[in-house]
């Protein structure tokens, strides 16, 4: 009975390997760039940023990470500002230009 519980109980996930779309990715450098990638320095680097991901997020509010999430999105992508007044009116003349 112990056996059969502990063959039904799902291992906890871990970073034991490489996706194969981070593998294709990593193929791509060392074809593009002329490097040799160390696999095994990869998943260490892997694993140690996913630590620090679940450590920021330990005994945090959802609210908190949103409003970081988006400061740090503001900061990276300056967002864009367009009157759609003037690009109706713009529109507007070209539709009524005769061709």
């Amino acid at each position: 009975m112990i056996r059969r519980i502990i063959r039904k109980r799902r291992p906890a996930p871990t970073l034991v390997g490489i996706s194969l779309e981070e593998e294709l990715a990593l193929i791509r450098v060392e074809l593009m760039y002329g490097l040799r990638v160390n696999r095994e320095a990869y998943l260490r680097r892997k694993v140690d940023e996913r630590n620090e991901t679940v450590s920021r997020m330990r005994d945090r509010e959802p609210a908190e990470m949103l409003a970081d999430l988006r400061g740090s999105l503001e900061r990276t992508v300056r967002p864009k500002v367009v009157d759609l007044q003037s690009r109706r009116q713009a529109r507007a003349s070209q539709d009524s230009e005769p061709a």
